[in-house]
C-alpha cells in the first residue's frame, strides 16, 4: 500500500505522520491519535457522529483521507476544553440535557461550533437546518436546540463580564469573511 507523509495539525498540536494513501481521516483520528470522542456510525457520511472541523469547516472525517489533511488544521472535541474547563456548548449540552447515550454528542458539538461561526446568534430555524445533518435517536433535537441557545446565552455572559476579546475555541469571529471569501474564489 503506499504511503503519505502528512503534517497536520489537530487540537492545536502539529503531528508529522506517515499514513496509507486509503486511511480515512476517521481512522486516523482514532487509531493513529487515538481520539475516540470521533465516533464511527455510518461510514457513508449521512450521520454525523464523524464530523469533525477541517479549517473551520464541518467534514465528516469517514469521507475524508487522512492524506487529504496536509497542511490542514483539525479540531475534534478533545480541543475544545481549557484545562478542566469544559467549553460553555460542552456545559450546555450537559445542562440542557441534550446528552443521553452520547454516541452523536461529538458530532453535533463540532456542527453546532460550526453553526456558530455561521450564526452568532442562531434562531431555531437556523439550528434545525444547520444541524439535520446530525442524527439523534435518543435525546430529540429539542433539547439539542436549547442546548445551543444556552450556549450562546453562557458566552455573551462571560463576554459581557470579562470583555468581547474572549476567544471559544472553535469560534472564529472572522469566519463569515473567510467563508464568503473563499466561497467567491471559487464561483
Amino acid at each position: 500500500m503506499q504511503q503519505v507523509e502528512i503534517h497536520v495539525t489537530v487540537n492545536g498540536r502539529l503531528y508529522h505522520k506517515t499514513v496509507p494513501c486509503n486511511k480515512t481521516l476517521l481512522r486516523f483520528l482514532r487509531e493513529d491519535l487515538f481520539l475516540n470522542s470521533v465516533k464511527e456510525g455510518c461510514n457513508e457520511g449521512e450521520c454525523g457522529a464523524c464530523t469533525v472541523l477541517l479549517d473551520g469547516h464541518p467534514v465528516s472525517s469517514c469521507l475524508v483521507l487522512a492524506a487529504e489533511t496536509d497542511g490542514k488544521t483539525i479540531l475534534t472535541v478533545e480541543g475544545l476544553s481549557e484545562g478542566d474547563r469544559l467549553h460553555p456548548i460542552q456545559e450546555a449540552f450537559i445542562e440542557a440535557g441534550a446528552v443521553q447515550c452520547g454516541y452523536c454528542t461529538p458530532g453535533m458539538l463540532m456542527s453546532a461550533i460550526a453553526m456558530l461561526n455561521l450564526y452568532g446568534h442562531p434562531t431555531r430555524a437556523q439550528i434545525r437546518k444547520e444541524m439535520e445533518g446530525n442524527i439523534c435517536r435518543c435525546t430529540g433535537y429539542t433539547r439539542i436546540a436549547d442546548a445551543v441557545i444556552l450556549a450562546v446565552e453562557k458566552m455573551d455572559a462571560i463576554r459581557a463580564e470579562q470583555g468581547s476579546h474572549i476567544a471559544f475555541r472553535g469560534i472564529d469571529p472572522d469566519f463569515q469573511k473567510k467563508w464568503n471569501v473563499g466561497y467567491q474564489e471559487e464561483v
